[in-house]
């Protein structure tokens, strides 16, 4: 069986131009002890909007694989991939993060929720899992409601986990089922049951994406009650270490963390529960790469600043249409936006200032950065004429792509969790 490692990192590369970028940062910090996997992820979205294709991805990692010589595993995330879209990526994939979120909250067939509580007599009642300082008290009609919302969405994973399977054939793939684009966050209770029918599918889970409390915007830090996620976190973990032993499920099952890049806040709790529990982790940080590619563009000044103003100014055109995909995971006050012509006028320092992550610095700006973000399509137009700027800036463009995943996510997260 094809086995995700302990601790993986999702890396996306919009324009498949920094996947050695990307790798070199996992080697920093294999060098320093901490034996992190790249995942390279780019979903249908994302080729539908800069005109690529899946095969891609992989000829881009296999690239950087070779050249800098890895020799640990690495992988290609077929990225919120549904039955509609699943049959383009599976040449190329060997990573399929299964996207139910549409389903969830849609009434499951009665029989189906019936038969499901029949089958699960042991989630009623009072439950101790160990990691969870309270027993859990579930009533026969707490599982009925939890599975009529999740029964359909976990059905749908399966359709499109054997549609996979057909294809590939029995572990030769690794699976996440994501649910973390719904409206509240998962309770323990709840996630215990989406676990229960997952098991019951035969669903060979690897990951699985719940959603947390707390907004979890594109490209900035968490916003929320950092409390009150880290004890969800680590409710979670508990969770998935108990149903792995109640219901035989692979034993490195682990949470997968969307939109984790740039949750800066986050890393400390984060890190602290899986010092506790010794649990795995996934962690997707997929457009952090396109907003370090615009700052080496803006830092290698010349064309390469012009280029990146111009992405701005017509992102600020087209705003309305760009953030309304994104609109549940960006924040952006209009007002704050500074005017194209503004930052025209703006130096190579102050346009990196105010896109680089750093909310310690007076001009950074959280707006601009979340717009830019959403605006890669505006690169995706300029075809040839930005690809070719990419190979020209290459080298303070890797720089900012290496430096910023392995300083402020790997290290943090990662770097000596295990003692080495």
């Amino acid at each position: 069986m094809l086995t995700l490692a302990k601790y993986s990192l999702g890396v996306g590369d919009r324009f498949a131009h920094q996947a050695k970028a990307q790798l070199k940062a996992c080697v920093l910090a294999a060098e320093q002890g901490a034996d992190v996997v790249p995942v390279w992820n780019k979903s249908h979205r994302e080729h539908t909007t800069v005109g690529s294709q899946p095969g891609s991805v992989r000829a881009a990692a296999d690239a950087a694989v070779r050249e800098l010589g890895w020799n640990k595993p690495y992988h290609v995330d077929a990225d919120h991939i549904r039955l509609e879209t699943v049959d383009g990526f599976i040449a190329s994939s060997d990573f399929f993060t299964i996207d139910v979120a549409d389903s969830i909250g849609k009434s499951a067939d009665a029989e189906h929720v019936w038969s499901f509580v029949k089958r699960h007599t042991e989630l009623v009642g009072r439950l101790e899992i160990e990691g969870i300082e309270r027993p859990l008290e579930i009533t026969r009609i707490d599982v009925e409601r939890t599975a009529d919302k999740y029964l359909r969405a976990v059905e749908e994973a399966a359709g499109i986990y054997r549609r996979i399977v057909h294809a590939k054939g029995e572990g030769r793939f690794i699976t996440e089922v994501s649910m973390d684009e719904t409206d509240s966050p998962q309770t323990p209770p709840e996630l215990l049951v989406i676990l229960a029918a997952i098991a019951d599918e035969g669903i060979a889970i690897q990951t699985i994406a719940p959603k947390f409390t707390g907004r979890f915007n594109k490209g900035v830090d968490y916003v929320g009650d950092l409390a009150q996620f880290e004890k969800e976190f680590a409710q979670d973990l508990a969770v998935i270490a108990y149903a792995v032993g109640r219901y035989a499920m692979p034993a490195n099952l682990k949470l997968s963390v969307h939109s984790g890049s740039d949750k800066f806040s986050l890393y400390a709790p984060i890190r602290r529960a899986l010092a506790r529990s010794g649990a795995g982790l996934h962690i997707k940080t997929a457009g952090t790469t396109w907003l370090e590619e615009v700052i080496g563009l803006a830092e290698a000044g010349g064309e390469g600043l012009a280029v990146a103003k111009e992405i701005y100014a017509k992102a600020f055109e087209k705003r309305d249409a760009l953030c309304a995909p994104y609109a549940a995971v960006i924040d952006i006050d209009a007002a704050k936006l500074p005017g194209s012509g503004e930052v025209q006028a703006w130096t190579s320092r102050q346009f990196v200032a105010a896109l680089r992550h750093d909310p310690s610095c007076a001009e950074f700006n959280p707006h601009l950065r979340q717009l830019i973000h959403v605006g890669y399509k505006v690169a995706a137009q300029l075809g040839d004429r930005y690809l070719k700027l990419l190979e020209a800036c290459e080298p303070t463009i890797a720089k900012n792509v290496t430096g910023n995943l392995y300083e402020r996510h790997l290290k943090p997260l990662f770097v000596g969790l295990d003692g080495k």
